[in-house]
């Protein structure tokens, strides 16, 4: 998720200017590997690029945004992730309640800019709201009004106030208020702030659910779609603490797109069996047959050698004879020209494509049966072998236009660690 929300953040961008990478979440893959070091490497990013994992809070990535504005000595653009995927307990009530999302937000100078920064302030304070312990797979919550009146009613407004009054800004003129809390409680506290209640934007749980970590971003980035020149919006996180980031619109968020937020809301696909939901979760025990018993352990030798190839899709391009192919290989795949040491690298993610052929097979071992697989040819020339994600049987033909997603390949549960790769999956 949080590959796709930075390539959807940095499209029509020149990546080699980023120079920071944050990834804020409270559900990383790994405990010992820089989680934004494997998204820096998918992007394709530089390898001068520094990389930050913020982790154990909700605040992570309002804390993020703020550690990115405060990078005030360098000339590269930084970019901020924050992504969650919170287990629940089937049939609890945060089951109906979360969702798993990502959002990215692109933090630089320049003419392209569409908000600028006016003030921010923190107010820290150990108030347990929830938690999950180390090891543990679920939140444990605390009584919803005590949280509300104790917690975000306390920490939110004091944040608020003390950010306007570093910016010396009157309450009244905020335009839009951004709170990762229902919508109520959001109400509540910008009346205890003395911010207009109409100002309070959407909380879009109807649409994705309480996200966690990557709301205020997400919030953000849907409120910008709106903003309009000279507007001031008010960011807010909440975790052990309170966030608050003020932020002016400028005369080029007009020309910033509108519809992304909503796109992603409306490009989702359904899943209508509760059981595959549990089991894509990992909260129930499948039974996946004999065909699963394989050892999925990585080469972690050769990964490295070809990380490039695999992890940010780099394929060749032959300047003998302009053949693109992938995998890289000394030799040009193309008989007539089987020329030697002729590859230059050619980035293969944000290429379209189309099927040539496609299988799908209900025999082989996949968490998400059935297994489809087959032939893509890029838009431009060149063929991969791949698997494709996101399809149902029936949806795939010779010809179907697709692209390419950053996905799990593989989980070795015999050792706790994640394959990653690209697979195709349909455009919409």
């Amino acid at each position: 998720m949080s590959v796709e929300a930075a390539r959807a953040c940095l499209q029509g961008v020149d990546r080699s200017r980023v120079g920071w990478v944050a990834l804020a979440s409270t559900t990383l893959p790994f405990a010992d590997r820089s989680n934004a070091g494997v998204v820096s490497a998918a992007l394709g990013l530089r390898e001068q690029c520094a990389m930050q994992d913020f982790a154990a809070s909700r605040r992570g990535a309002t804390g993020a945004l703020i550690a990115a504005l405060d990078r005030s000595d360098v000339t590269d653009d930084a970019l901020v992730i924050g992504a969650d995927r919170r287990l629940t307990r089937p049939g609890s009530s945060q089951e109906a309640a979360y969702g798993h999302a990502a959002a990215a937000l692109l933090v630089g100078r320049g003419a392209g800019t569409i908000a600028e920064r006016v003030a921010h302030a923190t107010v820290a304070g150990d108030f347990v709201d929830q938690y999950r312990a180390s090891g543990e797979d679920y939140d444990y919550a605390l009584e919803e009004r005590w949280v509300r009146d104790e917690g975000q009613l306390r920490f939110l407004p004091q944040a608020i106030r003390l950010a306007l009054e570093r910016a010396g800004a009157a309450a009244d003129r905020i335009a839009h208020v951004v709170a990762p809390t229902p919508a109520r409680s959001s109400q509540a506290i910008a009346r205890a702030a003395g911010l207009p209640e109409r100002s309070v934007a959407a909380d879009r749980f109807d649409a994705c659910g309480d996200t966690g970590t990557p709301h205020p971003l997400l919030l953000l980035a849907d409120c910008l779609e709106r903003a309009l020149p000279g507007e001031l919006v008010l960011v807010t996180g909440f975790g052990q603490g309170a966030d608050a980031l003020l932020l002016r619109a400028t005369d080029a968020v007009r020309s910033h797109r509108k519809d992304g937020v909503a796109a992603a809301f409306d490009g989702g696909i359904s899943e209508p069996e509760y059981l595959r939901f549990l089991s894509h979760c990992g909260v129930v025990q499948m039974d996946w047959g004999k065909r699963a018993e394989r050892d999925a352990r990585t080469a972690h030798t050769v990964a490295w050698r070809r990380h490039r190839d695999i992890v940010g899709f780099v394929g060749g391009r032959c300047r003998r004879c302009d053949t693109v192919q992938y995998p890289r290989t000394r030799a040009c795949v193309n008989p007539e020209c089987r020329a030697f040491d002729t590859q230059d690298e050619q980035p293969l993610a944000d290429t379209g494509g189309s099927v040539k052929t496609w299988t799908e097979d209900w025999l082989a071992y996949t968490r998400d049966p059935p297994l489809v697989y087959g032939n893509v040819a890029f838009d431009g020339g060149g063929n991969v072998f791949t698997e494709f994600t996101d399809t149902r049987p029936g949806d795939l033909a010779v010809g179907t236009r697709v692209r390419f997603v950053f996905r799990v390949k593989d989980i070795d549960a015999a050792r706790g660690f994640h394959r990653y790769f690209w697979k195709a999956t349909v455009t919409h």
